[in-house]
Parts: structure tokens; sequence; C-alpha cells
């Protein structure tokens, strides 16, 4: 005991009476701040990333078919959307795994992509103006100032193309849509409109509409869920614009950020984005994407004046007028004038954009409320539409602004097994009244060529339902009617459940026990007979869920980095300062010390400068943790909004994270001392005593 009092006494000595011992201090005092923020850090951001993927999608747990050629990939991965095998039958799944301990909620959903037209300016015009007439008649007032629109239109049409004339050569089209602009701008094509009108819409529809490029197609994600026990299981679902989809009704909501990105006016998105950085502490001047923006806006007026009938067209040019304190008296130059934005007058600009333009334009393709229809391919690779009402947009809270938790839109099951290619019940019914209207029968394979070409019967429908092809025989009327009876009809929980569903999220009472909900979930799947893979969250994530285990990798390989430095730069120093020693050790071997003291004295030394030091070290590293936790570090992008779970990263400390930062440093100081402290033990008292300072 008293030798190791006497070596922790010289190891204290010691300890500042060196430049050397200064040096390997602060060596390992930077390495454990940087091992202690580090892991921290990279922790802080694991266990937000968990909380964006299980909290927007995933669950704990994720549950498919064993018959997937693929493994499920939530948030896609490298190889593309997977391939994966339907669970035909969910609800025998749900009646399984909910009898599982733990299991707190299952949810089914589906992840699908479709096409989404919205038509450009003026094919929404003339279909307002047809509706118009249909209703109206082609007199009434309306119909009469949609009419006006429409000419104001074609006039912009042609002045575009007369400018684009000295810019292109042209093709035989664009003769052909100069020559359909020239006679939809002829004072005769609107004197004979009255009498002529189906005619002259279709030329319209046919000629002229085709000549804008704004349309939008939108190429959307959605995932087909039980909306209501979607919104129970996932708590950071929040309504943002409209409602939530009824209970048992068939419905769509927009995440609030494709709806923004794809849905809005592009200029008023573009002028949104500017803001947003700008708020942020960014100029246009320092900003190559916000210039592009600026010049884009000022570019791209067109989709502002064609939506303007001359009355609006007035009232627009009154308010940019007197906004921007100008004489010019053309809208489109207003316009360019307004979209000139910089760093001094963009707010101003903003303000007037949206209080003296938005209120005259429709500011969204799809609005709130509307029925849209929306375009997939089946699993059998044919094209099929479904017709949806759109509720309402949605976010996640805390992840309002992340493009990856943003891709998703939602929509109920119902539409989405039509979409995906099942047949419903509904749709089942549907053929079977065409089939009874059309006068069809089903006939056997073997009395086919007979019942085709030998007894005169009038038609004959396959035999497999589900390629049935529907006759035009049914009234449209009848038709129309039962599929709007079908968009407004209320179904039970169990008629949501019951049927298709690609995968479903399994979320739990207790997430600690994952591993073995996974274990008790697989079991009783199997004891059932239900062929079903289970999935951890993190995997099922997919590419996404890779960038964790990416990210602990590089930290482990970061960590090993810093113990080669430390290793090398401690070995070096101590090198250095047993060398300095020499005379020092020959004079305790001289006087009887053995060579076990000698290496005990400088593995003492250097234990004692890492327990102060890297002592030192992680105070420093809890500090600087503890401002981070205080104030937060901004998420710079969408994707780091994402993996921070929410606009700032609130990082915070472990017992573990300081302690294995402590004990690395301190195992590294060790190992680099000890083949500096044998060669101090194989000095010759003598030839030590001997050498000069």
């Amino acid at each position: 005991m008293g030798k190791v009092k006497i070596l922790f006494e010289i190891a204290l000595r010691n300890l500042f009476a060196s430049k050397i011992n200064f040096v390997i201090g602060a060596v390992v005092f930077a390495g454990t701040v940087l091992v202690v923020v580090g892991s921290a850090l990279l922790d802080s951001v694991d266990v937000s990333m968990a909380k964006s993927i299980k909290g927007s999608v995933a669950g704990d747990m994720q549950v498919y078919s064993a018959k997937s050629k693929d493994e499920l990939a939530l948030f896609g991965s490298m190889g593309g959307d997977p391939d994966l095998s339907p669970v035909q039958d969910f609800g025998k799944v749900y009646a399984v795994l909910s009898k599982v301990p733990n299991v707190k909620s299952i949810v089914p959903m589906g992840i699908n992509n479709a096409l989404v037209a919205g038509g450009n300016t003026v094919d929404q015009t003339l279909a307002t103006l047809r509706n118009e007439i249909k209703a109206h008649g082609v007199t009434s007032e309306k119909s009469r100032s949609l009419q006006t629109h429409v000419r104001q239109m074609v006039e912009l049409i042609a002045t575009d193309r007369k400018k684009l004339d000295v810019l292109r050569q042209k093709t035989r089209d664009d003769v052909e849509t100069d020559e359909a602009v020239a006679t939809a701008s002829a004072p005769a094509f609107w004197d004979g409109f009255d009498k002529d009108t189906d005619s002259k819409l279709e030329f319209l529809e046919n000629h002229i509409a085709p000549a804008v490029s704004d349309a939008d197609l939108m190429w959307i994600s959605y995932i087909g869920t039980n909306l209501e026990d979607f919104a129970a299981a996932f708590d950071r679902v929040e309504i943002v614009d409209g409602t939530a989809v009824p209970k048992g009704h068939r419905g769509f909501l927009f995440n609030k950020l494709v709806y923004e990105d794809q849905v809005k006016l592009k200029s008023a998105r573009r002028l949104d984005k500017i803001k947003d950085a700008k708020d942020s502490g960014i100029k246009i001047t320092d900003d190559a994407t916000l210039q592009r923006f600026v010049k884009e806006n000022k570019a791209q007026t067109r989709e502002i004046s064609l939506q303007l009938d001359p009355m609006e067209t007035k009232q627009a040019v009154a308010a940019l007028q007197k906004g921007l304190a100008s004489q010019t008296a053309d809208l489109d130059g207003l316009l360019k004038e307004l979209f000139d934005t910089n760093d001094d007058n963009f707010y101003p600009r903003y303000k007037l954009y949206y209080e003296g333009l938005v209120p005259l334009l429709e500011l969204y393709r799809v609005k709130i409320g509307d029925t849209f229809t929306i375009t997939a391919f089946t699993r059998s690779g044919f094209v099929q539409s479904v017709n949806v009402k759109v509720y309402g947009t949605f976010q996640f809270k805390g992840l309002e602004k992340a493009g990856l938790s943003g891709a998703f839109n939602m929509m109920d099951l119902v539409s989405f097994r039509q979409l995906y290619g099942h047949l419903s019940n509904d749709k089942l019914a549907e053929i079977a009244e065409i089939k009874k209207t059309g006068g069809a029968k089903e006939v056997s394979r073997d009395n086919a060529e007979a019942e085709l070409f030998g007894g005169g019967n009038e038609v004959v429908a396959n035999v497999e339902p589900g390629v049935i092809e529907e006759k035009e025989r049914l009234d449209p009327g009848a038709r129309a009617a039962q599929r709007e009876a079908m968009t407004h009809q209320v179904y039970s929980h169990d008629e949501m459940n019951n049927g298709l569903a690609i995968n479903a999220a399994v979320l739990l009472e207790d997430p600690a026990k994952l591993e073995q909900s996974m274990k008790d979930v697989e079991a009783a799947a199997k004891q059932n007979g239900l062929e079903l893979k289970v999935m951890h969250w993190q995997a099922a994530a997919g590419f996404i869920g890779n960038m964790i285990m990416v990210s602990k990798v590089a930290l482990y390989f970061a960590v090993f980095i810093v113990f080669v430095v430390l290793l090398v730069i401690i070995n070096n120093a101590v090198m250095m300062a047993t060398m300095q020693r020499v005379k020092e050790i020959g004079t305790l071997r001289a006087i009887g010390s053995q060579k076990s003291f000698v290496l005990n004295m400088i593995v003492t030394e250097t234990v004692v400068l890492g327990l102060v030091f890297g002592g030192l070290g992680v105070v420093i590293g809890m500090v600087i943790m503890a401002l981070l936790g205080h104030f937060g570090i901004p998420a710079g992008s969408e994707e780091l909004y994402f993996f921070f779970s929410g606009p700032r990263l609130f990082p915070t400390v472990s017992a573990w994270n300081l302690l294995a930062a402590f004990l690395i440093v301190l195992f590294v100081s060790l190992v680099s001392t000890l083949y500096p402290a044998f060669l101090a033990t194989r000095v010759s008292p003598l030839r030590a005593m001997q050498t000069d300072d």
C-alpha cells in the first residue's frame, strides 16, 4: 500500500514538471472531448431518426407476405421499388396478431405510386365553361364571362407564339398549332359560337389547350391504409388543412409538403421558399438557388395571366400599379417587375403578391373538397383509375419540413385496393350488374366455340372475373350514379380491414421488448398458418435504415482513428519524456529501485495524466453537450430535418457516453506507455548517472 502511495506522490509531483506532460495531457483532453461529443451526437441522431421512422410509417416492426420476392423497403431501396406479394386476407392476420402479448395495434397498409393529371389552365377554364353551358345555357352571364376569358387566353397564346417565331424553326406540328390559334382568334369563330357550341369547345380542347405547357402531371406516392387506425396508432399525425376523412369513408389526404410543392402555383411556391431562406438569414445575392427562383418567376408569368379574365386582369393591373408605384399598363410587364426581387424589396413584394394577386387566382390546382382522379398501374400491369375526394392535408408533428416523411400521401384501403387491381365486393357487384344489363352470360371453356359461333347468341362474358370487359350497353347515367354511391358509401372497420393489404405496421405497448415481441409474432403466425415475414423497423426502412447502420460504422471507424492517433502521439511523447529522465531513472536504480518500480512509476504517471486530463475532457464534453442541448442544432436541409426529427436537434449525453470516452482514452494512454516504460527499465544505473543533461 505504501509503495502505491509513493508512486502516486511521484506522479502528482511530476504532473506539471515537464512541457511534454502538457502535450500528453492536451492530447488526452482533446481525445476525450471528441469521443464524448461525437458519440453523444451520433446517439442523439440515432434516437431522432428512430422517432422519425417509427413515428411516421414504420411502427416498431413490419409484417408482410413471406412469398414476396424482395424485402420490404418503406422508403425505397437502391434497386427500386420492391416486388412484394400481397396479403390476401388481412382480417385473419389482424385477428391473430392482435392477441400476441405486448402488441398494441396493427395498421394495414400498402405503398404505391400514381399519376394525377391536373390539366392546364386552358383545360380547366374550358371544363368550367362546358359545365356552365350545360347548367345555365350558352347565354348566361357567367358563360359570357368565361367565353371572354377563353378569347383572352387565345390572344395571349397567339402573342407568345409570334414571339417564339424568331427563336425557332417551325415543325409541322408548330404550323398546325399556329393555324388552329389563328382560327380561334378570328371573330368569325366566336360569332358562331352560340350555334355550334359543342364543336367549338371540342376544337378548343383538342387544338388550343395542348399549346399551353403549364399542365401539372403529378407523380405521387401514397399509403393505402385504414385511416382511422393509422391516426390512432401514429400520434404524430395532425390535420393541417380541411378535415380528416370521416370514419368509414373513402378519401384522400395530401401530405402538406407535397401539396405545397406540387399542387400550389409554382410562382407562389418559389416565393415561399425564398421567404423561408431569408427568414433563416440567407441572402438572395449569396445563394444561386434563390437567384434561379427569381429568374424563373420573371420568365414564367403566363400561369398567372392565363388564369385572369378581363375584369380580374384590370383589378390585378390596378393593384400592381399601386403597390409598385408603376405606370406600366401591361400585366405581363407588371408581373416581371413584381418578380424582380432582391434582398431590399423582397418582403414588400411578397406581401403584394399574396394580398394583391392571390385573391384573384386559384392558388392550388386541386382544392380541399375537390374530387380528383388518380391513375396507377395494377399489379397485372393494367391502368386503373379511381376518383377520390380530397378532405385535407396532414403532416407529422415535428417533421413538417422533412422531405423524406413528406413523401407519402394517404388514401383509404378500399380505393387503394381498387388501384392495385383487387376486385372488391363493390366492384364484383358492378360487374354483375353490367353482365345482367348487357345480357351477357358465362360460358365454359369447352362450349366456348359453339356458344360464340354456332348458336347465334348475342354476347358472352369472360369466365374469369377481374378480366371482364365492361359493356357500354349499361346506361351511362346509371353507371355514374352507381359510382357516386360507391364514393359516398360508408364501410365498417371490418370491411376496411378484411381484404388485401401489402404490409402492416405493428406497434408495441413496450418497445423495449421488441426482439421478444418479434419472436412472438413469428411464432403466432406460424402456428396459425400465416406465411408472414417479420421485420425490424430499421430494416424495413430500407436505405434510410441502412444510413443508421452506416453512421454507427462511421462512429466506430472514427473512434478507431482517434485510438491510433492518440496511441502514436502519446507513445512518442512518453518516449521523449522518458529519455529526458534517464539520469533520474538511473539514480533511482542506483539507490535500490527495482525495474518493476520504474515500470510502475512511468505507467502510474501516465494513468494520473489520463485521469486528470481525461476527467477534465469529460467535464468539458458535458458542458458542450449541455449547451448544444439547450440551444439545439438547426436542421439546414430537409434531410437533416428528418434525421433530427424536427427543426432542431437537442442532443443529450448519457452516462455511457462519458464512461466509454473516459475508458477508451485511458486505455489508449496506458497501452501507449508500456513500450517507453519497458525501455526505461533497461537503463543501466551507472550509465544513466554518467549521462549529461
